[in-house]
């Protein structure tokens, strides 16, 4: 357990990774975060396969795991790591050795909503990765199998099984049906 007597910068958290477990900074406090369930982790290497595949076939950037941190903001600072995100070259193509997190927002965010999740939580998220200038989030939510897309012109959008999740400007030519995800 870590005990914060002042607001915790992102080289204080990146010294800590591996010893704290799964965590984010959010305006320099530390917020420690339970395992993922099995049907989030099911979800979230799905999304994954999916953005690797359309990457592969078109290399304009380079996918990120669950548990990247990205630098959001400093002076408090904020260091999210979504699920699954996406970051186009030429900021994608930084070197793989190079330690600590990546500094500002990736181009895409991915957020698997899990059953503890609170929607104030995900909404948090969401508003974080929008302020920073991320163009497009999209929240997956198990339960009710469907992707909320947010992108940088306001619009949110909920998408059912049948329709298909694009990647607008930030993937183009990206395309998947929404229930690919949860199969």
């Amino acid at each position: 357990m870590i005990t914060q007597t002042k607001p915790m910068t992102a080289e204080e958290l990146a010294a800590w990774s591996g010893r704290a477990g799964r965590s984010e900074l959010v305006k320099g406090e530390y917020i420690e975060m339970a395992p993922a369930s099995g049907g989030h982790g099911a979800v979230g290497i799905n999304i994954g396969y999916w953005l690797v595949d359309h990457v592969r076939r078109h290399p304009t950037g380079r996918v990120y795991a669950a548990e990247t941190g990205f630098v959001l903001a400093r002076n408090p600072d904020t260091v999210r790591a979504p699920d699954a995100s996406y970051l186009a070259f030429p900021r994608g193509d930084h070197p793989l050795d190079q330690p600590g997190f990546i500094e500002g927002p990736p181009d895409l965010a991915v957020e698997v909503v899990s059953p503890n999740d609170t929607e104030r939580e995900v909404a948090a998220k969401v508003a974080d990765f929008m302020g920073a200038g991320t163009p497009l989030v999209w929240v997956i939510r198990a339960k009710n199998r469907t992707v909320t897309v947010h992108d940088a012109s306001g619009d949110v959008r909920v998408l059912g099984e049948g329709e298909v999740l694009d990647g607008g400007d930030v993937l183009p030519g990206f395309g998947v049906e929404v229930g690919q995800l949860f199969a």
